[in-house]
């Protein structure tokens, strides 16, 4: 899934490679990512991109007349930079993974694709982003001055009694964090995935704001000034724990362990994080006694 530094790489990439180019088309191929109907997808046509963004995971390109291209990718979802965007029309399809294609005058442009059968893509064309309600009710973004270890106490003091790891992934306290990098910063911070938010101490709570700031802003420096292509291969090279069940972790060497749910799993080292006991393999896993 991409997250904070990959969205926000992807951003940048497109502003170097496309602001100040005008659209020349514009094709929607899965009619269900489409979420918004007006201004309708075609009002970008002879539109001029000014400038690229991001809020917490949302892709934001700002066009002249006021118009706003907003992308969540979800969960599979990606944008592949083309030099030489094919001409030939897009036909919407439930078979094909291509969702959108843009084209600008200079015959460049992107695709967004989402793999898979769980469609969860959204795009939005809208003249205020604050009428995405999605947009509208994100958290603080952990990368900004805001994000302070007195924020991020009173964040999780309100969040009571639910797993760390839930609500450094919940959008609505904190934005761009997403399954992966909670994963790397909880065990920066040597913090057990299900430890009730509001229980944390002074300390832990400091120690997972700087993790969180720095496992994010080293993971955007990593992926700065990399092509589109290149950020998967980019982001899985730089996780300590994430994604490498069974492998020796690069704190301790003890092997990394994994909590499966249905749609997702999470890692851990049990040495750094749980005081030497494993997780559970469950959804409302608990440490085993």
């Amino acid at each position: 899934m991409p997250e904070l530094p990959e969205v926000q790489s992807l951003a940048a990439y497109v502003a170097e490679q496309a602001v100040g180019k005008t659209v020349d088309k514009v094709a929607v191929a899965s009619l269900s990512a489409l979420k918004t109907y007006d201004p309708p997808i075609d009002a970008l046509k002879g539109a001029t991109l000014q400038s690229t963004n991001r809020c917490g995971k949302y892709l934001i390109f700002d066009f002249a007349a006021d118009l706003h291209l907003v992308i969540h990718l979800a969960r599979a979802g990606w944008l592949r930079w083309k030099d030489d965007v094919p001409t030939a029309p897009v036909k919407p399809s439930g078979k094909s993974p291509l969702a959108l294609r843009v084209r600008f005058d200079d015959g460049s442009g992107f695709d967004v694709t989402e793999a898979g059968t769980e469609k969860r893509l959204s795009i939005w064309v809208t003249r205020d982003i604050d009428d995405i309600d999605d947009v509208a009710t994100l958290g603080v973004d952990p990368l900004t001055p805001e994000f302070t270890t007195e924020l991020l106490a009173e964040l999780l003091h309100a969040a009571g009694g639910s797993q760390i790891k839930h609500t450094l992934t919940d959008q609505r306290i904190i934005a761009g964090v997403g399954n992966a990098y909670s994963d790397e910063a909880l065990h920066v911070a040597r913090l057990s995935p299900f430890k009730p938010s509001n229980k944390l101490t002074p300390d832990e709570v400091a120690a997972l704001r700087d993790a969180v700031v720095d496992v994010l802003s080293d993971a955007v420096e990593r992926s700065k000034d990399l092509p589109a292509a290149g950020l998967k291969t980019e982001k899985k090279s730089g996780m300590r724990v994430h994604g490498r069940t069974g492998q020796p972790c690069p704190a301790c060497g003890d092997t990394v362990r994994e909590v499966s749910f249905a749609t997702k799993s999470l890692q851990y080292c049990a040495t750094c994080q749980t005081g030497g006991k494993p997780l559970a393999d469950r959804r409302l896993s608990r440490l085993l006694k």
